[in-house]
């Protein structure tokens, strides 16, 4: 019997796919992202986490804290990656080749930056292909935005400049997610991944909800908070339709017509975000609000009183003092902020034409506005006498901040996919077991399957797909070494550590070894073949691995390798 189940022909660009993982494979083949996620719970590194002295006592805390203490590790440890040099580069044509009868490019243009799509208003004014250094090429060239398992994330280290681990925003989506399964005992059930065509994100169901962006987090309290980093954590729910949903369950894609999602939970995944998406507005909303919406803060103006008068100030000043104060105008520290302000600041009448905001504190006082009441709705408009802020961006601004409707993938009019297979993993099983588990599973649940080929275990995958993505999508490693001649390829990898960043059978690509310099005698034979390979593609190349030596073949040359890693192969390239 076969170690891992036989991959139909149709599918090999998909399995191939797993183990590069670029955002628009993802895109293309959304079952993707949660094998990522999978991969990343079967890895050691992340198990490793929960024995250092950080997460000690983490049982005792609830699980918002240990969510927090995550957090701060992942800052400690990564930071947010999008250089175009990491991966290399790709054309389009050559990506639509590979995907020709998946997806066209019309399709592709809808959802996908790299393929013309370039958002709302806010992206066409941002110019995205400068916005991402991709406008010094040509329109047809992008990038490798490869996503990173965790291990690749961790080598970072060994790349100049980088301190610390690194990924780009799949990268740190998928390696929440597993971190907080593994870490901090979420159950996968409540963790849903979110990816639009800019952005990947995740929504976990915890409390009133914790939106990932990016190494931080933003709880319901936050998203309404109007600061500039809630501003920038907000632009994708509130610019880009979401592409694809993947859970636990399965996934929805925007623009596929199946959906393997289980629709119950899909449905308390959209109950969850588009409550957290929504608020009440009260006095510290609408002060939030012009904290973000700053061009309107001339309309109004604070009374404060000192020495027994009534003194007035603009509040544009009192948002401007906000930066060097610990207080803000809009919770209980707003007198003590105003306090700290000199006295010269204020005016001893009324200014005019603006709106004295302190009136708003009567009126909350009564209520808060439901944006479903209209009564109270336009109770509050009344209030709003100024004209500045009665016109009709200005009213829409405000109803728009205190609720944003995101545009998910929507499951009526999809034809349900019932997997044959349901995965359940549970925060109390060990790492051995959900491997064991998730194998059990592989013949009958594709993502269980991708897994391993994301885990990048070659002794239980076909070794086929990782070739294929070897030879043909590792370009930066080719661009490096353009200028050395074929005597001195060799040399130049017999000069990297032999140590990989993979543990057991697991194997790295070309250009994972190139760029951290580090790699096993069997992945620097890899590196070598796909070196080779882009300078005499007429050759023929051999390569044999015992798992204890490994001898490439390269036309009439031959190289060999020690190597530790137990994968027998012998094949042709």
């Amino acid at each position: 019997m076969s170690r891992y189940p036989a991959i139909r022909p149709q599918d090999l660009e998909k399995y191939s796919s797993a183990l590069t993982l670029s955002d628009m494979e993802i895109f293309i083949f959304p079952e993707l992202l949660f094998s990522l996620v999978l991969a990343n719970i079967m890895s050691p590194k992340i198990w490793a986490w929960r024995n250092d002295p950080w997460f000690a006592d983490l049982h005792k805390l609830t699980p918002y804290r240990r969510i927090l203490r995550l957090k701060q590790f992942i800052i400690d440890h990564y930071t947010f990656n999008l250089d175009l040099d990491t991966w290399g580069l790709t054309t389009k044509e050559r990506e639509l080749a590979r995907f020709r009868g998946q997806m066209d490019e019309a399709a592709l243009a809808q959802s996908n930056a790299l393929f013309g799509y370039e958002g709302d208003k806010y992206y066409f004014d941002l110019d995205i292909r400068r916005h991402f250094g991709l406008d010094k090429y040509t329109s047809n060239i992008i990038p490798y935005w490869k996503t990173e398992t965790v291990e690749a994330m961790d080598a970072f280290r060994f790349k100049e400049g980088y301190p610390t681990g690194a990924g780009e925003c799949v990268s740190l989506s998928t390696l929440y997610a597993a971190a907080m399964f593994v870490v901090c005992g979420i159950p996968l059930e409540d963790i849903f991944l979110l990816a639009t065509p800019l952005h990947s994100q995740n929504f976990i169901l915890v409390n009133d909800g914790v939106l990932t962006n990016n190494r931080r987090l933003v709880t319901k309290n936050m998203w309404f908070n109007g600061t500039e980093l809630t501003d920038k954590a907000q632009r994708a729910l509130r610019h880009e339709q979401v592409t694809v949903v993947g859970h636990v369950s399965g996934h929805v894609h925007c623009l596929y017509p199946e959906a393997t999602i289980d629709p119950k939970a899909y449905h308390r995944f959209e109950q969850h975000l588009r409550k957290f998406l929504t608020t009440h507005i009260t006095m510290e909303i609408l002060l939030n609000f012009l904290r973000q919406y700053s061009s309107l803060q001339p309309c109004f103006q604070l009374r404060h009183e000192f020495n027994g008068h009534a003194h007035y100030i603009p509040v544009e000043k009192v948002y401007a003092y906000e930066h060097a104060s610990s207080c803000k105008i809009s919770d209980a520290t707003r007198t003590k902020l105003l306090d700290e302000m000199d006295e010269d600041e204020f005016f001893p009448a009324p200014l005019e034409n603006r709106i004295v905001l302190n009136k708003f504190d009567d009126f909350f006082k009564k209520r808060a506005v439901n944006l479903d009441q209209p009564a109270e709705v336009e109770s509050l408009l009344a209030e709003l006498e100024c004209n500045c802020i009665r016109n009709r961006s200005a009213v829409e601004q405000l109803l728009a901040f205190a609720r944003l409707e995101p545009r998910l993938p929507a499951l009526s009019g999809k034809q349900p996919v019932v997997p044959a297979a349901h995965l359940k993993i549970s925060p109390a099983m060990t790492r051995e077991e959900i491997i064991a588990y998730v194998a059990s599973l592989r013949a009958t649940l594709p993502v269980a399957d991708l897994a391993f080929y994301a885990f990048r275990d070659l002794a239980s995958c076909d070794p086929a797909p990782f070739l294929k993505a070897a030879l043909e999508r590792s370009p930066v490693s080719i661009k490096a070494t353009e200028k050395l001649g074929d005597d001195e390829l060799a040399l130049a990898l017999e000069k990297i550590p032999g140590e990989s960043i993979y543990d057991g059978a697991r194997l790295a690509q070309p250009d994972e070894v190139w760029n951290y310099r580090c790699g096993d005698g069997l992945e620097c034979a890899l590196l070598l073949a796909n070196l080779w390979k882009a300078r005499h593609p007429q050759d023929a190349l051999a390569l044999a691995s015992d798992g204890s030596n490994v001898t490439l073949k390269l036309g009439a040359r031959e190289v060999r390798w020690p190597t530790v890693k137990a994968v027998a192969l012998n094949t042709t390239l």
